[in-house]
């Protein structure tokens, strides 16, 4: 089953959508820059129905982002968080990733377009580990990479940016082209910076170790788990 052709809904611009109907025009000015902001939010099972796994910090990291960019988000945070809920009940899910996303629309094209509408969309559907299910019990194969983790001068890398991830895309296709499961990016310095999708922790003599983010993404994830291990009364060292 391809991501175009699903039952269900997809929100667009204050509207829900069938998911089949849910589309933009080739010239959409993101589709060839790459100028545009997204969030990858897990929803939990749970007793209660499903859990979105810190919501709210998920969004303000989307106007974080936005703000990076110089987008001006047409929503606010309390209408993009009813959407994302929304997402998650009339697709009658359990368990979910929410992806939301703003993005510049065809209005206009070249790097000056100056008359770009910002564009916001919320999809959620299943998606299991993003590693497998598989790998969360054997463990994976890692390879340094010979990608440079992007530099907070060259790219904004504060910002989760769609355009961003070529750098993740590189790195990881060199991993899984020779035999390994994901790829350890490591910054301009030649320190690590954090993997593909994800930030690293490393336990030594009973400390927590995790690089810090000057080139790697403010993980929400990362976040949780410092200050969970903190109240566990382990030491965590950026």
């Amino acid at each position: 089953m391809t991501m175009d052709d699903r039952d269900g809904v997809i929100w667009m611009d204050g509207e829900w959508l069938p998911w089949r109907e849910a589309k933009v025009h080739v010239l959409t000015h993101t589709l060839h820059y790459g100028a545009g902001v997204f969030e990858g939010i897990r929803a939990y099972n749970t007793d209660k129905g499903a859990a979105i796994f810190k919501l709210q910090e998920h969004t303000d990291r989307l106007f974080r982002s936005a703000q990076i960019l110089m987008m001006n988000v047409p929503f606010t945070k309390d209408e993009l968080n009813k959407a994302q809920r929304e997402a998650i009940s009339l697709n009658q899910l359990d368990s979910a990733y929410i992806r939301t996303m703003c993005f510049y629309g065809s209005e206009g094209m070249g790097l000056r377009a100056d008359n770009l509408k910002v564009h916001v969309m919320v999809a959620a559907w299943e998606w299991g580990a993003y590693l497998g299910d598989e790998n969360l019990e054997k463990g994976i194969r890692i390879r340094t990479s010979s990608y440079t983790r992007n530099h907070v001068n060259s790219t904004m890398c504060k910002a989760k940016a769609n355009g961003n991830y070529i750098n993740s895309i590189l790195a990881l296709q060199e991993a899984l082209s020779t035999g390994y499961d994901e790829a350890l990016l490591l910054d301009h310095e030649g320190f690590v910076a954090e993997g593909s999708g994800e930030n690293l922790f490393i336990i030594r003599n009973g400390k927590i170790f995790t690089p810090e983010t000057t080139s790697a993404l403010e993980g929400i994830t990362r976040e949780t788990i410092m200050i969970i291990a903190k109240e566990h009364g382990y030491e965590v060292i950026e």
